[in-house]
């Protein structure tokens, strides 16, 4: 049995942060985490404002002293001046994964022009994937899962079909989805056995 997926969530917004509204990354990540993963998974969350070293050393710390092999972000990846989270995020990276970003922008642009506005990037910190995902809890879902045809089928691979594999490769613990939410793609040397 593999070691837990330790997840960290992190929803960067100043509004959110300061009580002006309620926060709805997290809830967003913690319910469609809970409805994919088919592996056990436990998350550390955190709600912080829009500020470039406070966001540095929250990853920094969540990838190295957490223990967390996955790390999403929420929020602060627009075009506006307190938007800093890409930069928080490359600064702290040891290899940027360019593909993920692209792949949410193009996803999203299923849905709206503004998304080539969006500047999401993931990067990896030692043994921990870091991902920063759009802010809206729809678009959370749609980059994460993909685009669905009217009938349920999967037209747009989301993201998360490649999160699994890069976890392995870093060394991280074997994560299995529900494949009914979102298929994980892994090469057939690397598929492990499902355990009855």
């Amino acid at each position: 049995m593999s070691e837990p997926l330790r997840v960290g969530l992190v929803s960067i917004s100043d509004r959110a942060s300061d009580g002006t509204y309620e926060d709805l990354g997290i809830p967003a990540l913690q319910d469609w985490l809970g409805r994919a993963l088919a592996s056990p998974w436990s998350a550390e969350t955190r709600l912080i404002p829009d500020e470039r070293p406070l966001i540095e050393r929250t990853l920094a710390e969540l990838a190295d002293h957490a223990g967390c092999s996955l790390v999403l972000t929420t929020g602060g990846t627009g075009p506006s001046p307190r938007d800093v989270t890409p930069e928080a995020t490359l600064a702290v990276g040891d290899k940027e994964m360019p593909g993920f970003g692209e792949e949410m922008r193009r996803i999203s642009l299923n849905f709206v022009p503004t998304a080539i506005l969006s500047r999401q990037v993931a990067v990896i910190r030692g043994r921990c994937l870091i991902i920063n995902l759009p802010g809206q809890p729809k678009s959370i879902r749609e980059t994460l899962e993909g685009v669905r045809d009217t009938d349920g089928a999967v037209r747009h691979v989301g993201i998360f079909a490649a999160v699994p594999y890069c976890i392995d490769l870093i060394g991280g613990p074997y994560v299995e989805t529900d494949e009914s939410v979102i298929k994980v793609f892994r090469p057939k040397n690397a598929i492990r056995p499902k355990v009855v």
